[in-house]
């Protein structure tokens, strides 16, 4: 249920934000998920080493702004933006698309249980492995260009 509230919610996001996007270039677009992209992986490095000091307040305030990320950054993937401007997704987002952005609303929920977890687990580098560090390695496996 949870599932379907999420998906639901990221419809509503999508239908409006499909305005804002085909006011904006293809440029802008790919260049607006890249600097989210980008962003997220400075503020998850980030994450790791407040939260292996033990400033776990800091650390939540990143997973925070990293969720809100995730949430813009599924609906800036439109056909017309496949190539060009550096991109480094696969084609493999627009023939699975369902399954990408489920693995975008993932990110997104596994980063907010991290916010209440981070503080009481024993094993901080499995913790963020699990609910952070996984997800990137999922979505790059897959859905990004190696570098």
């Amino acid at each position: 249920m949870k599932y379907l509230r999420n998906l639901l919610l990221f419809s509503i996001i999508s239908f409006f934000s499909l305005n804002a996007l085909a006011e904006q270039s293809v440029e802008d677009i790919i260049k607006g998920r890249q600097q989210i992209f980008d962003r997220n992986y400075t503020m998850a490095k980030r994450v790791q080493a407040l939260s292996e000091q033990g400033k776990f307040d800091e650390a939540i305030n990143l997973m925070v702004r990293m969720n809100e990320g995730y949430k813009k950054v599924i609906n800036m993937f439109p056909e017309n933006t496949k190539e060009g401007f550096g991109t480094e997704a696969l084609p493999t987002i627009w023939k699975d698309k369902e399954n990408f952005n489920q693995l975008m609303v993932k990110t997104s929920d596994d980063l907010i249980k991290l916010t209440s977890l981070i503080k009481e687990t024993d094993n901080i580098e499995g913790t963020l492995g699990q609910f952070m560090w996984g997800n990137c390695k999922a979505c790059h496996n897959k859905y990004r260009e190696e570098h």
